[in-house]
């Protein structure tokens, strides 16, 4: 094994090795930004829409719940599988990567519209009963009001999940798009050691989730530090 290593160390630490790999990185990190991101833009909307009261809101609230409750049970594996095919139905030019980012927002949007819902109603009712007192209207209590005070409550489960889909995103390999996780496979399959292969993909895992889950863990103490204040 040592031997091997010692041996294939020239032909796999060069700069075509590591242009392939940060490729596979940047991949695995602009589904994973532009999927959460998007996620808790469309995941805020639902929640604001479920936590609305108003009478011609009911059938849209209806279909935020059903929806958040269907994705939130669907392996993302499945949501992948069915965006392909939905999506080559109507767009075939679309990149593979293309349908994976669309695929990682819907399964973002469900779950971030659940940690934003909870932000939301963690505010107590006083304060919106106090903006009522004033005259604030319903979109200057939420911007002014409620906003303010959930996000202490919002961005540190936020964070971690998004820490958490950095490695759900490994499924999109099965739609052959070259990320972090498949471009290991890529490289054992070119005849280099799966300690290196994989090795790597190891290594650039925890390079990119651990300052993200170093900053999740910090917003939380920090956040909770503010509440107690």
């Amino acid at each position: 094994m040592i031997d091997r290593l010692i041996a294939e160390a020239p032909a796999f630490f060069t700069r075509d090795t590591a242009a392939f790999l940060g490729l596979a990185l940047s991949r695995t990190l602009l589904m994973t930004v532009i999927g959460c991101g998007a996620g808790f833009v469309l995941g805020m909307a639902l929640a604001v829409v479920r936590r609305s009261r108003a009478g011609w809101l009911a059938p849209a609230r209806w279909l935020a719940a059903a929806y958040v409750e269907l994705f939130r049970r669907i392996p993302f594996l499945v949501i992948l599988i069915l965006v392909l095919f939905s999506v080559q139905a109507f767009a075939p030019d679309l990149s593979l990567l293309g349908i994976a980012a669309i695929a990682v927002t819907l399964a973002a949007t469900a779950y971030l519209s659940e940690i934003v819902r909870a932000g939301l109603e963690s505010v107590p009712r006083a304060q919106v009963e106090g903006a009522d007192v004033l005259g604030l209207s319903a979109a200057q209590s939420f911007w002014l009001v409620i906003l303010p005070q959930s996000w202490r409550v919002i961005l540190p489960p936020a964070a971690a999940f998004m820490v958490m889909f950095i490695k759900d995103t490994a499924l999109a390999s099965h739609l052959g798009v070259v990320e972090l996780a498949f471009s290991g496979k890529i490289l054992v399959n070119r005849g280099f050691s799966p300690v290196y292969g994989f090795g790597a993909v190891l290594i650039l895992y925890f390079l990119l989730s651990w300052p993200l889950g170093r900053m999740a863990a910090w917003l939380e103490t920090r956040l909770a530090v503010s509440r107690h204040r």
